[in-house]
């Protein structure tokens, strides 16, 4: 796919991403899609309005009518599109900065388009073979109360609310001035928490930290945590549909020992979970421990939702996938990331223990992230031309699912293009801290000799 990476549009707003482009878009989509109705929904960003327009303009044009959510967190948009039986986008960037926009597209059982349905939607676009009605046949619009109520009162019937309650944890969220916003705090009060919150109030530019809930960003979480007394740290990103833990210690929880927990928690003999490339070693662990399988697929919600539908069809049982980012799925509650409901989910697993002896089994590696940008002239290419030189020499074993991912006995590494911006970016996990440096600056030297000033 071009146009949709790894998790939908992407773009710099009104340079890459313009309201008319989007409109073609929603155009491509809407007549793919041939249906009666959809949701439009946003995040907080401050082009989110605008581009919502665009997109429900779009989709009028081919004869939709439009329902208007306004700023639901992107699991929300998904539970209403399954609860009304109708497809939906989401206008959001997720984790990118706020100067970005981009476009979340959803079926109508709730679940992020599958890959096949993406290309027929590109194929529209790039041929312009739209099917726009007549003047006296475009869709009507009109605005939809309620949906995030609606959202937090399934997630309230979804969880083991009287297990959470019983322990009074107390939870300190960072919604990052996101969509979630509007709908965590409240959910987590509801599950009888003590809530404190930070970067509670929903603003698109997104001043008390960027919208990636990396550790770097998340430095006041961490500080609240500790003062506080918080049994649990929870962040999201920007549509809210990932979670990332600090533990009562105020320390960050890597997304890859959150998602092992969770694994060995949900796993049985004969299960299969899916993760990304970029999935940890704790993971193959777990999956080891509960004779269950792990299969791998390219990077991105899409292509797990995709490959979590191929393995259901053939009969497998796939309790839980996701990736190292906060974004898992429960593919038995919904086939969705949901940043609130995984959340809810690890708070069940510390009522009883700290978090920290919660993730005490899969402690031990140490994970390097680097991310390179690029520019024009062909340096993306030159850049993957050499590290496809370095992983056909390198003593190891190589997967080329998504980008090059070299494994070693003491620990590996993966260099591969963003699907959503103009970055390589770098990955590298051992169990000694420096051997996941090492492994990290090779890659960055490899880069180096293709004439990226890194």
């Amino acid at each position: 796919m071009e146009l949709f990476g790894s998790s939908g549009v992407r773009g710099v707003a009104n340079e890459d991403l313009t309201p008319e482009f989007l409109i073609r878009v929603a155009t491509a989509v809407g007549t793919v899609w041939g249906a009666e109705g959809a949701a439009v929904a946003r995040d907080t960003r401050t082009t989110g309005r605008t581009f919502a327009d665009a997109a429900a303009s779009g989709l009028a044009s081919a004869g939709i009518d439009v329902h208007r959510l306004g700023i639901v967190p992107t699991p929300g948009v998904q539970a209403y599109a399954a609860r009304e039986g109708i497809p939906g986008l989401v206008i959001t960037a997720s984790h990118n900065p706020p100067q970005y926009n981009g476009m979340k597209v959803i079926g109508e059982d709730g679940i992020e388009l599958p890959v096949a349905d993406l290309e027929r939607i590109e194929s529209v676009l790039r041929t312009e073979r739209f099917a726009r009605t007549q003047w006296n046949e475009t869709g009507e619009q009109r605005r939809v109360e309620g949906a995030r109520r609606a959202y937090v009162e399934e997630l309230l019937d979804s969880v083991d609310r009287a297990r959470i309650a019983e322990a009074n944890p107390t939870v300190a969220i960072d919604p990052g001035h996101g969509a979630g916003s509007l709908t965590s705090p409240d959910f987590f009060r509801r599950l009888g928490c003590r809530v404190l919150t930070l970067n509670a109030q929903p603003d698109g530019t997104f001043p008390g930290r960027d919208p990636e809930p990396v550790p770097e960003n998340l430095g006041e979480l961490a500080r609240l945590v500790r003062t506080s007394d918080a049994d649990l740290g929870i962040a999201h990103d920007g549509d809210a549909d990932r979670a990332i833990f600090f533990d009562e210690r105020g320390e960050y929880v890597e997304g890859d020992a959150t998602l092992a927990a969770l694994a060995a928690a949900e796993l049985d003999a004969g299960d299969t979970v899916v993760s990304a490339v970029t999935a940890s070693r704790r993971l193959s662990e777990a999956a080891a421990a509960a004779n269950a399988t792990l299969a791998l697929t390219p990077v991105g919600s899409t292509n797990i939702v995709t490959a979590i539908r191929d393995l259901a069809s053939e009969g497998a049982s796939v309790p839980i996938a996701g990736e190292g980012n906060g974004g898992i799925f429960f593919p038995d509650y919904r086939l969705a990331r949901d940043g609130a409901y995984i959340g809810a989910r690890f708070l069940e697993l510390v009522t009883e223990r700290p978090t920290s002896a919660v993730l005490g089994a899969f402690d031990g590696y140490h994970n390097v992230r680097r991310a390179i940008e690029y520019g024009e002239g062909g340096e993306r290419e030159a850049i993957m031309a050499a590290i496809e030189e370095r992983a056909t020499r390198a003593d190891a074993e190589l997967d080329t699912t998504d980008g090059y991912r070299l494994d070693y006995d003491d620990g590996w590494v993966l260099a591969r293009p963003s699907g959503t911006e103009p970055l390589v970016r770098v990955y590298a996990e051992a169990r000694e801290r420096d051997r996941a440096e090492e492994l990290a600056a090779g890659m960055k030297r490899t880069l180096e000799s293709a004439g990226v000033q890194v």
